[in-house]
């Protein structure tokens, strides 16, 4: 074990501004914070992670200097994202540790991981204190200068002293505060709320357990090989699976802390979030409030007590205020309000509709993810669409995150005779071949696959199977790219003695490739007629996640094309152009692309409160006029304000309407073929 000088370095506080008997009081005492060090059972359940992914993980992990080092670099990085909380003297002070976390883990000596953590507790304490001495009801912050607060510092420099340090600390005080003054609230609410913030984020802090450090360094170590690698505390994997998922009085959906956010990992097919269209993977929930009573601003809470404040009975509203996914940081906000349920197993079936476009019948599909029974619930409702004589079907795969493997096999036989849908390759590079043997089809004609950024997995596979025996054309938006197949693995043991119980892990242990040989892992499924996005594939889909595993292929599997789409594809491609260039709703996205590139470099943002009003103004005018040309065209009376939206209006579904002209022009081709 390497020594190094002892790690809890006293930092001087520079409290130079708003030091006034009115400051904010500090309620807690660094002396309150915990020194927590690793309990009896995690040095087992280290050594079993360590065993497990070097022997049965796909990717030949070796506990070496090199995946130490990943290892050290993402684990501060789980700590201190932004790069605002150590100092550039406290790297230097860890830096033994870099090539030290391979011989620690495999030995199950994690005293390095909790010593980090612990120097984390102090930092993080200090600047909330440091904070709370810049809150003075008697001095408003007057938010006139040209100053900018660095909301992105992941690739920044760590501070090389406390006043640059402070100064950071201050940016950030600054831009809470602008945001609630932006929002309509006067000076003494804002130091009420910034107060109550802060000084509930420092008592969590003495609240901190040993397996909160735990949790945090294990996650570093899984997540260095691979994102899909993780291990889930006893607590998380009981709690939060089963309460937010298929919830228990909640709101369905899965969510997970990211930075200081709860952030919307998934959504429950059939749950309230899910079926009210207003939240998306990726959303941050930034408040939280029940019927009549005020919001409560949950930024830097604990995922569980977020969770206790968003479940409640069956039947009753919560109202959340949400960051939506891919805005920047001091965007617009919008709330909106859920009705708490249970999942039930009707609301996530297949189901069918018909959009008439140009006198031919388009059925629709709707898939919301690969459940037990999807492709026997599939066939009943293509059945009941091709009763009202349907000239082409649309299958929506959007936002379906994937489920069973049987499932994705099971729809492909509704579409083929017979023959392979997916291979699967094993850590000791076995391949099988997943066949429908069915020997029938339910649905012949005119076919379609609309996909997104979030269809993912299973999802996957029925695209490209499609794709890939030419028997459907694939529209819409390339896919989330997760090819890969994890098992989910107990650390605990019949003969442990331990008091408390072990988590457990899930860890890569296949990958999955198309019959084409080509792996769906990281670029997913090609639209043949690839839509706009505003959000582009490497920043959503699995590419843009860290250490994800690289795309390969391998032989193609023995298969018989149905069907080819090259000769027709030009004329559909042409039609698709001429009709999104005079649709509203398709510029919409286009300008979204175009703001979009515009901002997506930028990591700052004004502190200047005039700079500011104007760009929310400018922005809240134009979507405004946004909506209200979609009211004028679905020939609905203007608003005067956003909220005040008609209840029963829904915007146009331009992605689905597109994919269902251009389900038209295959039937009509095939028609006159």
């Amino acid at each position: 074990m390497i020594s190094i000088r002892p790690l809890f370095v006293a930092l001087t506080l520079s409290l130079s501004v708003a030091t006034t008997v009115s400051a904010s009081p500090i309620p807690i005492k660094e002396s309150a914070l915990p020194q927590l060090s690793q309990e009896s059972q995690h040095a087992t359940e280290a050594k079993r992670i360590a065993a497990i992914y070097t022997r049965s993980h796909y990717v030949d992990v070796v506990l070496n200097n090199a995946l130490s080092e990943k290892i050290f670099k993402r684990y501060l990085d789980q700590l201190d994202y932004h790069h605002n909380l150590f100092l550039q003297s406290d790297i230097e002070m860890l830096s033994p540790y870099r090539t030290q976390l391979d011989d620690d883990l495999a030995s199950g000596q994690l005293s390095p991981f909790y010593k980090i953590f612990n120097l984390s507790l102090e930092r993080r304490y200090q600047q909330l204190a440091y904070s709370l001495k810049l809150l003075n009801k008697d001095k408003p912050m007057a938010f006139t200068s040209q100053e900018r607060y660095q909301f992105d510092r992941s690739k920044a420099n760590y501070p090389k002293d406390s006043i640059a340090q402070h100064l950071l600390w201050k940016h950030k005080v600054m831009y809470d505060a602008l945001n609630l003054k932006l929002s309509g609230k006067r000076w003494p609410e804002i130091v009420d709320l910034l107060s109550k913030r802060y000084s509930y984020a420092m008592k969590r802090l003495t609240q901190t357990e040993s397996e909160d450090v735990f949790q945090t360094a294990m996650n570093a170590f899984s997540r260095s090989i691979d994102p899909h690698t993780s291990y889930l505390s006893p607590r998380s994997s009981e709690r939060f699976e089963t309460e937010m998922s298929l919830s228990l009085q909640g709101i369905g959906a899965v969510l997970q802390t990211k930075d200081e956010y709860t952030t919307i990992r998934s959504l429950i097919p059939g749950g309230p979030a899910a079926k009210s269209g207003l939240l998306k993977a990726g959303d941050r929930i930034v408040g939280v409030a029940q019927k009549d009573k005020s919001m409560v601003d949950v930024i830097g809470w604990r995922i569980d007590d977020v969770v206790d404040l968003i479940k409640g009975e069956k039947g009753t509203p919560v109202y959340l205020q949400i960051l939506p996914v891919g805005s920047k940081a001091g965007d617009k906000t919008k709330t909106i309000q859920l009705i708490r349920n249970v999942v039930r197993l009707e609301d996530r079936a297949a189901s069918g509709k018909i959009i008439k476009v140009k006198g031919y019948s388009i059925g629709v599909l709707t898939l919301p993810s690969f459940y037990v029974g999807l492709s026997r619930d599939s066939a009943k409702v293509i059945k009941t669409l091709e009763k009202s004589h349907i000239d082409g079907l649309v299958v929506d795969l959007r936002e379906n995150g994937g489920g069973a493997l049987t499932e994705a096999i099971g729809m492909t036989g509704l579409f083929i005779p017979k023959g392979p849908v997916v291979q699967v390759r094993d850590q000791a590079g076995r391949i099988s071949v997943n066949q429908d043997t069915s020997g029938t089809t339910v649905y012949n004609g005119p076919m379609t696959v609309l996909v997104d950024q979030y269809s993912a997995s299973a999802s996957e596979i029925f695209a490209a199977a499609m794709q890939d025996y030419g028997r459907a054309l694939i529209v819409g938006v390339q896919t989330y790219g997760k090819g890969t197949v994890q098992q989910n693995r107990g650390l605990g043991r019949i003969y442990d003695t331990f008091e408390k119980p072990m988590g457990h892990v899930q860890y890569t242990i296949a990958k999955f490739y198309r019959i084409n040989g080509g792996s769906t892992q990281r670029r997913g499924v090609l639209p043949d007629i690839l839509f706009p996005s505003a959000l582009p594939h490497s920043e959503t889909g699995e590419s843009s996640n860290e250490n994800a595993l690289p795309w390969d292929r391998i032989q193609p599997a023995q298969y018989h094309k149905l069907g080819s789409f090259t000769k027709l594809l030009p004329i559909l491609k042409a039609d698709y152009r001429k009709r999104i260039k005079d649709d509203p709703e398709f510029q919409y996205v286009v300008k979204d692309i175009t703001q979009y590139k515009a901002l997506k470099d930028k990591n700052s943002i004004s502190l200047n409160y005039v700079t500011r009003e104007k760009k929310r103004n400018a922005l809240d005018a134009k979507d405004l006029m946004r909506l209200n040309a979609q009211l004028k065209r679905a020939g609905m009376k203007p608003v005067k304000a956003i909220a005040d939206a008609p209840k029963n209006f829904k915007a146009p579904d331009a992605y689905l309407d597109e994919a269902a002209s251009i389900t038209e022009d295959l039937a009509k081709h095939e028609k006159s073929s």
